[in-house]
């Protein structure tokens, strides 16, 4: 097959008989153009199938563009793409385009990334950060390009962030299940490094502590190895002699490797609480602290525009909310077992 080269803007003022100037300012100031000229050159246009490049346009005149960049992690975790498409539709309402990025997780791409990004003059950079360090954006924010963090604040430069209410969705899902009598109640997460981690980690403690329950690092299993399964090191929590009662996994990814440990030991005693829902928690009957990642998506978006329209003002931090679904499995009494 052939394929037809583009067609330029002079190609479309040769076939309107104009010249490119008239052209170029059909597609940025029409009102100063003649009706009957604005017409002939649409109509040139659209023979031709020219479409004007506003991010070109806007690098001649050396500002940004009305592109917003979205750096994530692995397009496989639904939370992510949630996330993107409410960031999306939030930036498509207030006519805005969204470019977005992954890094599968990991430290090492995102500086290269947004690198990447970054050179295409985006109105502002959102972000889940990963590395240790986001003080490369520094200089970048000082040139004007906003920077958002998203579910993670970012370190050592000064930005926006939204994160969820991490400490507090723990805090009262461990709540619940000490309200009900158990006593021995089990924290599982990888990774557990992370911002978001050690926010639910903190929750769960804090709790357990109110309790008098001081000392629960026998009953948490924390890693920092994504390649590597859970089910081996819940498997060795619930087998050993003072096993908990309870469990609550970090993410739905942990959650769901725990589904698969009862279901193999035949349990249907431990409760079973897990942040993040998941597509078939409800059908399971999987109780889960939930939120809405379509709203943390648009918050995001929202907060971008606005530091777009006042760079100077105040940072912040916001939480979005989460709340516990009831659906069986975190509902379950504690129940005395022997090890396996």
């Amino acid at each position: 097959m052939t394929v037809q080269q583009r067609a330029t803007l002079e190609d479309v003022a040769r076939l309107a008989g104009v010249s490119s100037k008239t052209v170029s300012r059909v597609f940025t100031h029409r009102e100063l153009v003649a009706p009957d000229t604005v017409e002939r050159v649409l109509a040139a246009a659209k023979r031709l199938r020219f479409r004007p490049n506003p991010l070109a346009r806007n690098l001649r005149r050396g500002g940004p563009t009305n592109t917003i960049g979205f750096i994530m992690g692995e397009l496989s975790n639904p939370f992510y793409y949630k996330l993107a498409a409410g960031i999306e539709r939030e930036l498509a309402a207030n006519g805005y385009s969204l470019v977005v990025a992954t890094t599968d997780d990991t430290a090492e791409g995102e500086e290269r990334v947004a690198d990447a990004l970054l050179s295409q003059r985006l109105g502002a950079l959102l972000l889940i950060p990963v590395a240790e360090d986001q003080s490369y954006l520094e200089g970048e924010r000082h040139l004007g390009t906003p920077v958002i963090a998203i579910d993670r604040p970012a370190r050592n430069l000064v930005a926006d962030s939204i994160v969820l209410e991490n400490h507090r969705g723990v805090f009262d899902a461990t709540t619940r299940l000490l309200e009900r009598g158990h006593r021995r109640i089990g924290y599982i997460c990888n990774p557990a490094s992370v911002y978001t981690q050690a926010e639910r980690l903190r929750g769960y403690r804090d709790a357990l502590a109110a309790y008098g329950i001081v000392d629960s690092s026998r009953w948490e299993r924390l890693a920092d190895d994504l390649s590597t399964p859970a089910d081996g090191f819940i498997a060795d929590l619930l087998a050993q002699d003072d096993a908990p009662t309870a469990i609550i996994t970090g993410n739905n990814r942990v959650t769901v490797a725990a589904l698969r440990v009862l279901r193999d030991r035949d349990d249907r005693s431990t409760a079973l609480i897990g942040f993040d829902d998941f597509d078939t928690a409800d059908v399971l009957g999987v109780t889960v602290i939930n939120y809405d990642p379509l709203a943390l998506g648009r918050a995001a978006a929202t907060l971008a525009i606005e530091r777009m329209q006042d760079p100077a003002g105040f940072t912040r931090q916001l939480e979005m909310p989460t709340w516990l679904v009831p659906r069986g499995t975190g509902e379950r009494p504690p129940a005395e077992r022997t090890p396996a």
